[in-house]
């Protein structure tokens, strides 16, 4: 199994665990985190760049991952990644360098599929 079918297939397994707890709170977030993510002022697009550089600079490589996924769906270039890398790295500081090698490695793995 990719690389990429198996952080899908975990997260969507585990979504649907939480979701059927059906917490009002943890639903509410969900939903939240839905729809901040949709077309506004900003385009979709560029809230999922915006939501990549804040997961790598938090260094959350799930995160990093998800909003991987996203990007590479709305066809957001490898220039365009590497762009957003640099800019997280900036901001975040040599703590990032790893997560960085983890999401170019994840990129590849997106491109490949």
């Amino acid at each position: 199994m990719s690389q990429v079918q198996e952080f899908n297939d975990y997260r969507a397994k585990m979504n649907e665990k939480i979701l059927a707890e059906d917490n009002k709170v943890l639903k509410r977030f969900f939903n939240l985190d839905t729809n901040a993510y949709q077309e506004g002022a900003l385009s979709s697009k560029t809230k999922e760049l915006l939501g990549l550089i804040a997961s790598m600079v938090l260094r959350c490589d799930d995160c990093i991952r998800y909003h991987l996924g996203k990007c590479h769906e709305q066809g957001v270039t490898k220039a365009e990644v590497f762009e957003v890398f640099a800019i997280a790295n900036l901001v975040g500081g040599s703590i990032c360098i790893p997560h960085t090698r983890r999401a170019v490695e994840y990129w590849e793995a997106l491109e490949e599929a």
